[in-house]
């Protein structure tokens, strides 16, 4: 099928402005954390037991990719699957970093354990969908 033949649904952007908007949100808290440091954190409401265990994981874990693959998802491109993928492992190689390899669960509470599945369940969905528009020619 060529691209003049695949029309684009309307859902495609229903779902691509979702989850730009969605990861817009972890966008900036990815700037202002780096750019404002424990006094952002401080006041979002994060303890001080939990601004110490933010900065000390690894910095790769905080890079946001999700907001890329959603650019990429409403621009219909390929490499949004790829994207949200990679996004999806990065968020879960996190979580087990702050649930079995430190006491990051304890210290950062349930609030954010609910948060988390949110965040993990909204990227498989995104990662699913991308795959579906794919199958279906949608994407380019």
């Amino acid at each position: 099928m060529t691209d003049a033949l695949v029309k684009t649904p309307w859902h495609i952007w229903l779902i691509g402005v979702i989850a730009v908007l969605f990861n817009s949100i972890g966008v900036f808290d990815f700037v202002m954390s780096m750019a404002q440091g424990a006094e952002y954190q401080a006041r979002a409401g994060m303890t001080p037991d939990q601004i110490a265990h933010y900065q000390e994981m690894p910095g790769w874990m905080t890079i946001v990719g999700a907001f890329l693959a959603s650019i990429l998802l409403l621009l219909r491109r390929k490499l949004a699957l790829p994207a949200f993928l990679l996004s999806l492992v990065a968020f879960l190689i996190s979580l087990l970093y702050t649930y079995v390899l430190t006491d990051g669960g304890a210290v950062m509470g349930q609030q954010m354990a609910i948060t988390s599945a949110v965040i993990a369940g909204l990227l498989v969905f995104f990662s699913w969908y991308s795959r579906f528009m794919e199958v279906r020619g949608v994407l380019r």
